[in-house]
């Protein structure tokens, strides 16, 4: 479980395989200083899992089941990418609950300057919007967001300078791929309501 409070920006050093899975191997000093082979990191909002620990690197493995749902096989080396150890008991819950399961891949529509920060707008597919709410909550590239607007097959989002600046969102472009992980309370009242609805 995570809370969608990016710790840390780390770098793709490598990226070795391909469709039938990749390990990644991910230059980031003060969250290699805090992981634990076997521990779960968010990885622009995928959970994954440490398989090695490093020289202030940290490795994963992505499965075919990974790299289809996430943005996450379009990454080369240079690339940057929002990391965040998994939650523990004590720590404050900054954000929302995020869980590390991508729901969908979106795409920028616009970055646009507003005020002191940017207006985000992302393209979402349909399963992903009926979920979205004006101020609910969505995690995009792992990063727990508030949603300013909601309109046909897209959510507007404000970013503020420190989002901006402490992650990779500043440095998104039109048609970039995002991942998407819509709010888990919105998911689980989804599931109940159709259940209710279904002849049984």
């Amino acid at each position: 479980m995570f809370t969608g409070i990016v710790r840390e920006v780390g770098e793709v050093a490598s990226v070795d395989g391909g469709d039938a899975g990749a390990r990644l191997r991910i230059r980031a000093p003060e969250t290699a200083a805090r992981t634990r082979v076997g521990d779960s990191v968010s990885v622009s909002g995928v959970c994954l899992t440490a398989v090695a620990v490093e020289d202030g690197a940290l490795s994963f493995d992505a499965v075919p089941e990974t790299l289809r749902r996430s943005s996450l096989g379009a990454l080369g080396p240079g690339a940057a990418v929002n990391l965040e150890p998994a939650l523990r008991a004590g720590e404050p819950l900054g954000g929302h609950l995020v869980q590390g399961h991508v729901d969908a891949v979106g795409r920028i529509r616009a970055l646009d300057p507003e005020g002191d920060g940017k207006r985000l707008a992302v393209d979402v597919p349909p399963e992903i919007e009926r979920l979205c709410v004006e101020k609910g909550s969505i995690a995009v590239e792992g990063v727990s967001l508030t949603i300013a607007a909601v309109r046909p097959g897209t959510v507007e989002i404000a970013l503020v300078p420190h989002t901006l600046g402490a992650t990779t969102l500043g440095r998104l472009a039109p048609g970039d791929p995002v991942n998407l992980e819509a709010d888990v309370v919105a998911k689980h009242v989804e599931r109940l309501l159709d259940s209710r609805g279904a002849p049984g």
